[in-house]
């Protein structure tokens, strides 16, 4: 064991109550004999998760429901998929697919055999100009519409959770969206679809002879299916029954319309598993009908007296056109003022407003003013109200102005779902109603909720008369999961009995609808599902009790506790949006898995072998390879900042000597730095001497005696030492004060670059500019703390972060200079994440100061000013996480459109990991994070690879095997008079 190797006791829960639902003792070895030999056997050992912290962090999706699993399982192709199902029918155990997990009523779990269907499922391969995507199922919908906005396409499903939600759940469970509804959702658009059956026979509808291989390998099931086609056929009751429930949106139960619509047993199937929520087979392929990318927007927040009165316009603006139409209560309004962005003066709106957000789309200037023009003729007859002073009640095409407008329209859940009682879960409920009926759909069910002891709110898509409400309780308390089962039997009658309408809209039947299915549908349609569900699956092998169950309660069941964690983490609800943006979800875990492991630690007696087993695991899985980037924050709905909790169990880990020392470095950092840039450069003297494998040896040994979470290893790419002297500057006339970050201080630019240094680069470019600026000759020893915090050690973090900003309110004459700063996570460290450290004086000082990050002075400020003599070819940017948190993205895309031809973003970009040192300190977790990137760089060359940051640009450098560096360099080259070289 290494010297230094931190006690897993150090992250234990404090004193609690063990939950009824926790994961039971004998559950601590994980996956069962001979289950586990068996699918290392059949898969091979990298391909099944076996441990119980596996299982654990399958074990919960965005639902109010948790099942563990007995093994997970990550197969590759459908070869493996094909040996999964096999294995299943010859020794009777049963499969869930699961993909993002972004499923609101449990689909996406699974008690026996869990396949991860996203790992390895990634993918898309755009058609016909864009006409057409064909898509890998896990692919999220925001990555395939990345790729077709090339081609000035998307497709037509938009769901709320498209950041995260992949293109196998989508068809899967039908999911639409804002603008979606009944015509552009995935049984409307998709053109052929490739699945496995349960029987492992394969289907792509697309293949010319697809009935006819489908008839050789499965004649009983044609056979069956074409007997149902004209049983349903010869109904005509039952024919204007199902035609009936689908002109509203209606994702509950199985697509019987697919009998009618399809003629052949091929095209009955390709209806059926849309929608089929898993439980017919594994779609491994999608392809798509794309839509046109309208991007011409025009969009206003409308505000009504009353529910009647909005509801009585929504008609108005379908007819008008309008692509989006969305509801939001007084309730809904009210309550979203919590919400950063969200106007304060909400909070003042009377009870009864209400507010349409209506949306029209065009592909040009005429026809967004045709848009307008009709738009402004329904506005000219509504009865609009302004209660507050930040109501305008117009429409904008303002891109920022609509973005705060969605962002009000989705803090509803933020909102909620951030401020519930600590310990309670959340359900998503989603239900349509014929659109004529929305304003007594909407006064029914708030009635509803406050009868029943919920906070009455809603909210949805209007124009579908879709909406959408929140119910959050205690799974822990039985009167509390009285109160929810209660509530769910008034409110399924009150939908089919008063409004005739669907029970499941766009979230799909799951969980807690399928005891309510054949309320909704008739026992006549529901037989005919089970019969259907029979001729697929006669063997029970996928997804049993997720769309169809008998008994009236198994919505009650496996409902799961929310035990306490800490206070950045409490209010997490699971949705899994975080997961796409973290570096580490494809290696070990993902902020949800960090938080829903913790949340099974809190469940666990004190000292169980779940806990222990749980807390051995969690220091590799969860803590070190945690890249701190804080990306998970900027995509959770409720803000929660997973980064910085691992953070904290970093410090919990440390030793007071290891405190010390920190300190003692934060303390004498002007030697530190001085020792590093020597380091380096000796470094760089023996590798070009003997080579990097004597280094590599030696820091490998040396992680091995002391802690592989302390000591760096050597990798290749890490560029030479920085000049040991910075550029000489003057403080007179100077507009800003130059801040080059210590990694700049003590690293040097790629190996081969003949211009200037960074440093050199900024220094050039700003006095051609005509805004020069001031080196201080005391930046020696100092840091903005991100070495510090992102490794947890407060003391040291307290010493730094009060150094600097006392140092830089000096250096800028009290704040009348703006600090211009080099590498983007030192601007994000320097601006924010010292702020908790700082003293009140220096806290002070610091609202004193304007930080300002090298991106924005070179776009804002400096390129104004500038000639551009020369451009390159092509250039490929790596934005990084803290450029993200900072907001200056598009500065980045600005400087590199100004010095080169071509720019691109690739759409796989995100954070490498590197994280300053982290990528030298778990090497795999840049690899992985930056595999998807790298791939798509190494698609073709550039001339030039450009970030902002030096130790980002060496991650990318190792995975990519191209020299990254500053984009400050390149327009340095782009604006210098006469010749210029790199």
């Amino acid at each position: 064991m290494p010297l230094l190797e931190p006690k897993p006791e150090a992250l234990r829960p404090a004193a609690r109550t063990p939950s009824v639902d926790r994961v039971a003792a004998r559950q601590a070895p994980g996956t069962p004999e001979p289950l586990r030999g068996d699918l290392v056997a059949l898969l091979g050992p990298e391909k099944v998760l076996w441990k119980v912290s596996d299982l654990v962090k399958y074990a919960s999706d965005a639902s109010p429901y948790r099942f563990v699993p007995q093994v997970v399982v990550v197969p590759e192709d459908i070869d493996d998929i094909s040996a999964i199902l096999s294995y299943a029918h010859g020794k009777g155990r049963e499969v869930v697919f699961r993909a993002a997990g972004t499923s609101l009523n449990g689909q996406a779990q699974g008690e026996d055999i869990l396949v991860d269907v996203r790992h390895h499922w990634a993918g898309i391969e755009v058609l016909d100009d864009g006409a057409r995507a064909r898509v890998k199922p896990g692919t999220t919908v925001v990555r395939a519409n990345a790729a077709l906005a090339r081609h000035g396409r998307l497709l037509g499903p938009d769901p709320a959770s498209a950041i995260a939600c992949t293109i196998g759940g989508v068809v899967a469970n039908n999911a639409s969206g804002m603008t979606a509804g009944t015509t552009r959702n995935s049984y409307r658009t998709v053109s052929s679809l490739t699945f496995v059956l349960p029987s492992g026979t394969v289907v792509d509808t697309a293949a010319p002879n697809a009935d006819e291989e489908l008839a050789h390998a499965e004649p009983r099931l044609c056979e069956a299916l074409l007997a149902l086609k004209a049983e349903i056929e010869a109904d005509a009751g039952l024919t204007a029954r199902i035609r009936a429930k689908y002109e509203i949106k209606n994702t509950n139960g199985y697509r019987l319309d697919a009998f009618l619509d399809g003629s052949t047993p091929v095209q009955i199937l390709r209806g059926l598993m849309v929608g089929s929520e898993g439980t017919f087979g594994f779609i491994s392929e999608v392809v798509f009908d794309t839509l046109p990318l309208d991007r011409r927007v025009s969009t206003a927040l409308l505000f009504f007296p009353s529910l009647t009165a909005a509801a009585a316009a929504v008609p108005r603006f379908n007819q008008a056109g309008a692509i989006a139409v969305e509801l939001m209560d007084g309730n809904t309004l009210r309550a979203s003022v919590s919400v950063q962005g969200v106007p304060a003066d909400w909070a003042e709106l009377p009870k009864e407003t209400t507010a349409l957000l209506v949306e029209f789309r065009a592909p040009d200037e005429s026809g967004q003013e045709a848009y307008e023009q009709a738009a402004a003729a329904v506005v000219e007859g509504l009865d609009l109200v302004a209660p507050v002073a930040s109501v305008t009640n117009a429409f904008t095409r303002d891109a920022k102005v609509i973005s705060g407008y969605w962002k009000a329209r989705k803090a509803f859940v933020t909102a909620v779902g951030g401020s519930r009682p600590s310990g309670t879960t959340l359900i998503t409920e989603d239900f349509a109603v014929p659109p004529s009926r929305l304003a007594e759909a909407c006064e029914a069910l708030l009635g509803l909720q406050a009868r029943h002891g919920f906070d009455a709110a809603v909210a949805g898509h209007a124009a579908h008369g879709n909406l959408h409400f929140l119910l959050a309780f205690d799974a822990a308390k039985p009167s509390d999961v009285d109160r929810y089962a209660a509530f769910m039997d008034d409110f399924c009658r009150l939908t089919v009995e008063r409004f005739d309408g669907s029970l499941k809209a766009e979230h799909a039947t799951g969980r807690n609808i399928a005891p309510f299915l054949e309320l909704e549908w008739g026992p006549k349609a529901t037989e005919l599902m089970w019969r259907t569900k029979q001729v697929i699956d006669p063997d029970g092998v996928l997804a049993p009790r997720i769309v169809l169950d008998r008994d009236p309660k198994a919505h009650l069941r496996g409902l799961k506790t929310i035990p306490e964690v800490e206070a950045v983490a409490d209010p997490c609800i699971e949705c899994g949006f975080c997961e796409p943006t973290c570096p580490s979800h494809d290696l070990t875990t993902s902020p949800r898995q960090r938080i829903v492991l913790r949340r099974e630690m809190m469940r666990q007696p004190d000292g169980s072998p779940v806990e222990t087993q749980l807390l051995d695991a969690y220091g590799y899985d969860a803590v070190d390879t945690c890249a701190g980037d804080s990306t998970c924050k900027l995509a959770c709905p409720v803000g929660i900042d997973t980064g910085a909790l691992m953070k904290d169990f970093r410090h919990r880990r440390h030793s007071p000597r290891e405190e010390r020392i920190a300190a003692s470095a934060a303390k004498n950092f002007k030697a530190v730095e001085a020792a590093a840039r020597l380091a380096v450069a000796a470094a760089g003297r023996i590798g070009a001497r003997i080579g990097n494998g004597p280094l590599e040896a030696v820091t490998g040994l040396a992680r091995k005696a002391v802690r592989p979470d302390l000591v760096p290893e050597w990798l290749p790419e890490i560029p030479g030492a920085a000049a040991r002297k910075l550029p000489r500057t003057s403080r007179v006339g100077a507009s800003a004060v130059y801040y080059p970050a210590c990694v700049n201080r003590i690293f040097g630019g790629p190996e081969g670059h003949r211009g200037p240094s960074l440093p050199q680069a900024v220094v050039a470019v700003s006095a051609r500019a005509g805004k020069p600026v001031w080196i201080p000759d005391d930046v020696a020893g100092t840091c903005c703390a991100t070495i510090w915090h992102s490794k947890g050690y407060d003391e040291g973090n307290r010493v730094m972060a009060n150094r600097i900003v006392e140092a830089a309110w000096g250096w800028t004459a009290g704040g009348r200079l703006p600090l211009v700063v080099d590498a983007s996570s030192c601007t994000l460290g320097i601006a924010h994440e010292v702020v908790p450290y700082l003293t009140e004086d220096n806290l002070e000082l610091h609202q004193e100061l304007t930080i300002v990050d090298s991106l924005v002075w070179a776009a804002d400020e400096l390129l104004p000013e500038l000639t551009v003599v020369r451009k390159t070819g092509s250039a490929v940017l790596h934005p990084t996480c803290s450029m993200e948190h900072l907001g200056d993205v598009e500065q980045l895309r600005t400087v590199a459109e100004a010095v080169a031809e071509e720019v691109v973003v690739p759409d796989d970009a995100g954070c490498c990991a590197f994280a300053g040192d982290r990528g030298m300190l778990h090497k795999e977790l840049t690899a992985s994070a930056t595999a998807k990137e790298a791939a798509e760089v190494n698609e073709r060359a550039y001339d030039v690879y450009l970030s902002a940051n030096r130790m980002c640009e060496v991650g990318m450098d190792r995975a990519t095997g191209h020299s990254y560096y500053s984009v400050l360099m390149e327009l340095e080259r782009a604006t210098r008079p006469g010749a210029a070289t790199r």
